[in-house]
């Protein structure tokens, strides 16, 4: 059974005193490492990203989910809600600007602020070699891998830093590191968002906004059927891993509460790989 619904304004330090919010009722709302912050997350309704915003929920945090489909937001905070987790979501296509601005106006609408930004959502629209991939692959690889998170954090930055001690996590691949060719674009925009996070976290570090990327491995997820689904391509990958088995989506949401907690306030600009191996670029 869902919880009461309560109105509260706890969670608006920076807004007008008259606005009322409507605030799913928590029991870790008030408590927890990531207690009153407020989290945004793109690509947030299954997988990693969805794992990510149930570990940030149960620490405290109020959480703002995203993706492309209305019923995938509906049943994400349906089920988050239903395990007494504060969460609200709405649709964003992070490629699109008006996407990108509706997300950050649930944010405000929610909770007149956003101490929390990750960003997980990501496409590979084409299997196959770098150079095999068309103009319009590139661009739509390019414009949601790398260009939205930069785009989107250039929208919430003024409540992020009014805020205070905010973190943002992007999330990039181990095939950065480890180039598959069947997914040549796709491993070039993972690359290149290692660059961006220290690049971010040299800009934003004196506003007090600490950047960090997670760089997940072999995780078991539809989205990466196209690789632990081919036997050839994960037995060449085992190769290189300690850990011989595929990571659950649960292994990276612990660390991505890690680096937007407290106790990681001294870490900006690290691209932390979470793969079952070590890995170095």
């Amino acid at each position: 059974m869902l919880q009461a619904v309560v109105w509260t304004l706890r969670c608006l330090p920076h807004s007008n005193p008259g606005l009322f919010v409507r605030r799913q009722s928590s029991r870790v709302a008030q408590r927890g490492v990531l207690a009153k912050r407020v989290a945004v997350l793109t690509g947030s309704t299954d997988g990693i990203g969805f794992a990510i915003a149930r570990r940030l929920a149960q620490d405290g945090a109020h959480v703002v989910i995203s993706s492309r489909k209305q019923q995938n937001v509906e049943h994400a905070v349906a089920t988050l809600q239903g395990e007494g987790l504060s969460v609200a979501g709405t649709v964003c296509h992070v490629g699109k600007a008006e996407d990108r601005q509706r997300l950050v106006a649930k944010a405000l609408e929610y909770c007149g602020g956003v101490d929390i930004l990750v960003c997980n959502a990501g496409v590979n629209p084409f299997v196959g070699s770098t150079l095999g991939a068309s103009e319009q692959v590139w661009d739509k690889i390019l414009d949601t891998n790398v260009k939205a998170p930069a785009l989107l954090l250039s929208q919430l930055l003024p409540h992020m830093e009014k805020r205070g001690n905010a973190a943002v996590i992007l999330v990039s691949s181990v095939s950065a590191y480890f180039p598959i060719v069947e997914l040549g674009a796709y491993n070039v925009s993972k690359t290149a968002l290692l660059g961006l996070t220290r690049t971010l976290a040299l800009e934003l570090a004196p506003k007090n906004i600490r950047v960090n990327c997670l760089v997940p491995g072999v995780i078991k997820t539809d989205f990466s059927k196209v690789i632990h689904c081919n036997e050839a391509i994960w037995n060449q990958l085992k190769q290189s891993h300690q850990l011989q088995r595929i990571g659950k989506p649960e292994d990276c949401a612990g660390l991505v509460s890690f680096l937007c907690s407290e106790d990681a306030s001294y870490i900006t600009g690290e691209n932390i790989v979470v793969a079952g191996c070590s890995s170095r670029l």
